[in-house]
This record gives structure tokens, C-alpha cells and sequence, in this order.
């Protein structure tokens, strides 16, 4: 990426960091000048999401000059802002068609991260598919009303669901999404080394571990490993493709979901270290000799 502003603090960042994210719920056009600025500012976190909040804003913005925006983004040396360009430019769909060749070349990369060559062939997929349904007028129907929904109505509903929804549905099911979250977010009021707000002292011991061995971590956030399934692992670390999880209680129903997520990450083949309140007294001796049967710490 060229032509990057100075570097910011780390106070600026947390503070551009929450308004971006206030900015991608505002459904308010207006705020996408300020967002395109952002993804100029020499941070990470405030490119990535900048990024999210664009293609979040997919159905009020001006989509030729938001994809013009986002394109250069596939080049950047940050896999993650990659991977969430990606995600985005799929949200805007036959607008995003100059952005196929690109993405085709992250797809078919022997060297790119396997997250992002697996979202870069969804996004082709899903942009081609809207780009036929907006050409050919093919007819697609909400799974939750039956109602006929529009080219972009589908590219936005499988960029955010992976299942088809017209705009009035889409917006009920991610009002009860933001809901749940919501409460989630109460929950998350003990603050770790580097400022992230966990729920339990044991995510405070991981998130410190990790902070500690310069190791990038994104926490609770929701990420699909299977078409049509999300799910919010403690910890997701992009770099090396590792998921850690705490299981944090011992009551029945917690258990059954606990056994249903670790089926999950097994049938998908995906690297999991799981670790429960039961370590805490030695937690970061576990965690250590875990994650180091897959990198070098």
C-alpha cells in the first residue's frame, strides 16, 4: 500500500477504531468519504475495519466509487485487510466485477493464506451469481418471506448470511444478530494488557499470553468455517489459522454446545486448542506447549 498517513498512536487508533465501527451502523452514506480516508491511515485494525464497515454500508453507498475504493485493498500486505476486502466487495456483487481478476489471483495464489484463497472463491461465486441474476433476470426468493429479491438484495444477504434474504428480512435477522451480540458485549468487562474487554480472568490470561508473544488475535468474533454457519470462537488467530477456546463453565447445557462446536471444528479439519477453567492455575505452560506443535514461539 502506498501513500499511507504517519503512523498513530494507540490512542487515536482505539478511538478511530470505535468510531469506524459506529460508522458501519449508521446506514448513513455520508460517513463513506471519511471511511475511504481511513483506508489510507498507516494501522491495521482501522484499515480492516474500515473495510468491514464499507461493505456493510453496501446498500447505501454509491457502489462504483466504493468498489473503486476497495480494490486496492487486495494488495495489501495484510492478509487479514485482504481477506476482509474480499468480504466486502462480494457484499456490492455485479458492481464488483472489476474486482474478479484480482480476486481470481488470490484464489489461484500457492502462497496466499488458505482463509482467503477459501473467501476469495465464495466472493467470485457469489459476485458471477449476481452478476447472471442481474443480466439474465434470473429470479431468486427469500428463504424467509418467498418474496422475489433484487441482484443486490442477494449479493448482500449471501456476503452476510450465505443464505438468500430480501432487504426487509435481512434487516430483522441482523437486528436479533445485534441483539444477542449486545448482550455478549455487556459480559465483556475485564480488560486485558492491550485493552480488549474479556469476559473471564481465564480469555484475560490468554489474551495477555498472546499479547506477550506477539502473536495477533482477533476475539469473539463471529466467523464462518461452514457454508450457512457461523460461529464466535474465544480466540481466532489469522496468521497461522489457530482457533483457542475457552471452556469457561460445567453446567449440562453448556457442555452439549461445547461438544456441538468441537464437532464442528473437527468435521471442518480445522486446528483447535482447547483449553477450560480447570488450567487456569497453568494455563500459559498449556498454552504454550499446545500452540507450539504448530508454530515457533
Amino acid at each position: 500500500m502506498k501513500d499511507l498517513l504517519k503512523p498513530i498512536t494507540k490512542q487515536q487508533e482505539n478511538y478511530l477504531k470505535k468510531k469506524i465501527v459506529e460508522a458501519g451502523n449508521t446506514g448513513d452514506p455520508a460517513v463513506l468519504e471519511k471511511l475511504f480516508r481511513c483506508l489510507k491511515i498507516d494501522s491495521v485494525h482501522v484499515r480492516r475495519l474500515s473495510v468491514s464497515a464499507i461493505g456493510k454500508l453496501a446498500k447505501f453507498a454509491k457502489p462504483e466509487v466504493a468498489v473503486g475504493n476497495l480494490i486496492p485493498l487486495l494488495q495489501d500486505k495484510h492478509p487479514q485487510i485482504r481477506q476482509y476486502t474480499i468480504k466486502a466487495l462480494s457484499a456490492y456483487g455485479e458492481f464488483a466485477k472489476p474486482a474478479l481478476n484480482d480476486i481470481k489471483e488470490i484464489a489461484s495464489s500457492n502462497i496466499e493464506k488458505e482463509y482467503n484463497i477459501r473467501d476469495a472463491e465464495k466472493a467470485i461465486n457469489v459476485i458471477k451469481e449476481a452478476c447472471k441474476v442481474a443480466e439474465e433476470k434470473q429470479v431468486k426468493i427469500c428463504v424467509k418471506c418467498g418474496k422475489k429479491v433484487e441482484p443486490d438484495e442477494f449479493a448482500r444477504s449471501m456476503k452476510a448470511f450465505s443464505r438468500v434474504y430480501c432487504d426487509h428480512c435481512f434487516d430483522e435477522v441482523y437486528i436479533m444478530r445485534r441483539n444477542y451480540d449486545t448482550k455478549v458485549e455487556l459480559n465483556k468487562n475485564i480488560k486485558t494488557s492491550d485493552g480488549t474487554l474479556v469476559q473471564s480472568d481465564g480469555e484475560r490470561i490468554i489474551s495477555d499470553f498472546l499479547k506477550h508473544s506477539d502473536i495477533n488475535y482477533r476475539y469473539d468474533e463471529r466467523i464462518r468455517i461452514i457454508e450457512g454457519y457461523a460461529i464466535r470462537p474465544d480466540f481466532y488467530l489469522p496468521e497461522f489459522d489457530i482457533y483457542i477456546e475457552y471452556w469457561g463453565m460445567d453446567t449440562i447445557d453448556y457442555k452439549i454446545g461445547m461438544l456441538k462446536k468441537r464437532k464442528l471444528y473437527q468435521q471442518q479439519g480445522k486446528k483447535l486448542i482447547s483449553v477450560s477453567f480447570k488450567d487456569k492455575g497453568n494455563l500459559e505452560k498449556i498454552l504454550l506447549e499446545k500452540l507450539s506443535r504448530y508454530i515457533k514461539i
